[in-house]
């Protein structure tokens, strides 16, 4: 029984975490799901618990917990149900925890997937957040308590993939010359800049490859998830911002690609599914099967590899610009695109407007080092402040959705 690797799933509701849990039922006789944990969804973690059987569910939300607590009783399932972040660092850190998926989306996750690290897991992680608004005091978390880290996304897990076996962080001497993260460009590669402007929230939620969530669909159309993954790799892989390009390639075939001073490109190829990088991450160093179909080379026929347009894409070259400020830049930026998202989402600013009110906070929110997760925390809460300032202004001077992003 011992040899059973107990996962923790932080966000086990959403798509990653649904995904996670697939792999596990492939493999009864390797993983159990020892901890779900879920914001509000009650009736989702009720079909999990029913059917995996863990020893805990965690939602952040304590009357969603309230809920799932009576049905659990009812339907006699032996999980002891518990509810806020404290619960989350609780299920992350436990002795019996062998590997911690940390996929809750958004500021929430980092600290469960702190406390993951401190206690010396293997941590899986899926939440761009930590990476971006704490990369810094992450790593040296991660080395100091001796954790494992595995990237979940796609992208980074290719680009693992791809690195020599050996790699200890230093591009110069594994002879890495360039790292090539990829691209889909998104649902508007195509779409001219003129027309941005009046881009619905349902345009910008229709993803050509993969399906996910709203707000990660958004920052797939203003390319701000390839900025924030520019940003996670240049913690993971210790790699500059000018030694990472951003390479357009609408397939989604080619995941990443490493480029070495020899002249050679490594590169991972997949269907895109994310069940290829938690499998690979869950089986480390071995390979299991995920239940993603091998990757048909003729029906995929031919690839494309185009090079992002800036001045379409302003959110790729303001994440570029925050990591090269550094301090508390990408904090400022992460927590700017949050609100300015969740602004467009809800109707009250055009697309167009998303880089206007980031760029404006990463002008206005005072450049900083930061040294704590505290610090973190405090420039995130000050930043949405900012946002939302600006947004009451600029509605109020222009009438609410009338205007376009001043660049």
């Amino acid at each position: 029984m011992n040899n059973i690797r107990q996962i923790t799933i932080l966000g086990s509701t959403g798509s990653i975490g649904e995904s996670t849990l697939d792999v596990i039922a492939r493999h009864p006789d390797r993983f159990q799901a020892f901890a779900l944990t879920a914001n509000n969804n009650v009736a989702k973690m009720l079909e999990q618990c029913q059917r995996f059987k863990p020893r805990y569910a965690v939602m952040l939300d304590a009357a969603s917990a309230e809920q799932l607590a009576l049905k659990i009783s009812a339907g006699g399932i032996n999980t002891d149900v518990l509810s806020g972040v404290e619960s989350l660092e609780k299920v992350a850190s436990l002795p019996e925890v062998d590997a911690v998926m940390a996929a809750i989306v958004g500021a929430a996750g980092i600290r469960p997937t702190f406390a993951a690290a401190e206690a010396g897991k293997l941590v899986l992680l899926a939440n761009k957040e930590t990476l971006v608004m704490a990369g810094r005091i992450f790593m040296d978390l991660v080395k100091q308590h001796h954790a494992t880290l595995l990237p979940i996304d796609s992208e980074h897990n290719a680009i693992y993939q791809s690195l020599p076996a050996n790699f200890n962080g230093d591009l110069k001497v594994s002879g890495i010359n360039k790292i090539l993260l990829t691209a889909s460009g998104g649902p508007f590669r195509k779409t001219p800049l003129s027309a941005l402007d009046s881009v619905t929230p349902e345009q910008a939620c229709a993803h050509p490859n993969w399906d996910m969530g709203r707000k990660i669909s958004v920052d797939s159309a203003t390319m701000m998830n390839k900025g924030l993954e520019v940003i996670e790799a240049h913690w993971l892989f210790n790699a500059p911002a000018e030694k990472i390009q951003v390479v357009i390639h609408p397939q989604s075939v080619i995941h990443s690609m490493v480029s070495y001073v020899d002249g050679s490109v490594v590169a991972q190829l997949g269907n895109p599914d994310m069940r290829t990088p938690i499998a690979h991450a869950m089986g480390y160093p071995e390979r299991i099967e995920s239940g993603v179909p091998a990757l048909d080379m003729f029906k995929v026929a031919h690839l494309d590899f185009e090079e992002p347009d800036f001045n379409k894409f302003v959110c790729l070259r303001l994440s570029y610009e925050a990591l090269k400020l550094g301090n508390n830049m990408p904090t400022v930026l992460n927590a700017a695109n949050e609100v300015a998202v969740e602004s467009f989402l809800n109707g009250q600013m055009k697309f167009t407007a998303i880089p206007a009110m980031i760029e404006h906070a990463l002008q206005h929110v005072a450049c900083e080092s930061i040294a704590t997760l505290a610090d973190v925390l405090a420039t995130d809460a000050h930043t949405r402040l900012v946002a939302k300032e600006w947004l009451q202004r600029h509605n109020h001077h222009h009438g609410e959705l009338s205007y376009s992003s001043s660049n």
